[in-house]
């Protein structure tokens, strides 16, 4: 195993960051031994098998091209949880586990209430929020077929029920449910970043869940907002991940809408990354 570990660094050097190298070493190895990093250590002599080495050299190949570890494992961890991720979903981001965050402490856990996730991509914020405040019934919304089949995997592994739909909020069809917490991760990044994107996600990650036009980069917050003016019950919340620079006018749209107390945070690198709004 030292060997296999030493190998993978050692092919690795000079596509990424060295830390970044160690941590997908550690991944990798996990991966196909079913080891905790301290049994990797303890363990660090067991010798791999042909077929264990030839994964190894299919998983050198594809970080070679940059191909995101996440979907190169089929899995990734948010929020505690284990969450299966592909090319038709976004990968969870440890922003996204702070929106969540916020929503579970403004949340009475035994609350009976009911919550729409729109945009659900992999399901990591609805099946979060199932896990946490399981009194609550929880739906979530997506326009993609092939994230939403990704979804449902992800509430049958992490032992939730959540009701999965596919609707385009851009035209939404008619109808009358009500709901007390309205969240949603939209596209937000404007066409005109994405040379400022990594090759990685730019590549790899779906278009329709990242970008947005120039000329219209509200576009997801807007029409959602105006989607939950009709669907939001008494008092209910509104919650959404923004891009870093869209916090001011973010506040400005919800002002607009009419929602009361927007509240505006930021992430833990500093930058804003939230907005929260009361109807």
């Amino acid at each position: 195993m030292q060997t296999a570990i030493q190998h993978i660094q050692s092919q690795l050097q000079g596509f990424y960051p060295a830390t970044e190298i160690k941590s997908f070493t550690y991944l990798i190895i996990e991966k196909l031994t079913g080891f905790s990093r301290i049994e990797i250590i303890v363990n660090k002599n067991t010798l791999f098998s042909t077929k264990q080495q030839h994964e190894i050299e299919s998983f050198i190949e594809k970080l070679k091209k940059f191909v995101p570890i996440q979907y190169i494992l089929g899995e990734t961890e948010f929020y505690s949880l284990n969450f299966i991720v592909n090319e038709s979903v976004l990968i969870p981001r440890p922003e996204t586990e702070e929106l969540v965050n916020w929503i579970e402490k403004d949340t009475d856990k035994n609350a009976i209430l009911n919550i729409l996730d729109i945009g659900t991509g992999s399901g990591c914020i609805a099946i979060s929020l199932k896990k946490v405040l399981p009194k609550a019934t929880v739906e979530a919304f997506d326009i993609s077929e092939k994230a939403l089949e990704t979804a449902l995997l992800n509430a049958k592994r992490n032992n939730v029920e959540v009701s999965f739909s596919i609707v385009d909020i851009l035209n939404p069809p008619e109808i009358s449910k009500k709901w007390d917490i309205i969240v949603s991760n939209p596209p937000y990044i404007p066409e005109s970043e994405k040379n400022e994107i990594h090759a990685n996600v730019l590549e790899y990650e779906p278009h329709l869940a990242l970008f947005v036009p120039n000329h219209d980069p509200l576009r997801f917050y807007r029409q959602i907002g105006i989607f939950a003016q009709q669907h939001l019950n008494p008092n209910g919340r509104i919650y959404f991940e923004i891009h870093r620079n869209a916090g001011q006018t973010g506040i400005e749209l919800l002002n607009e809408l009419g929602f009361l107390d927007v509240e505006l945070k930021k992430d833990i690198s500093g930058n804003n990354r939230m907005l929260k709004g009361t109807f």
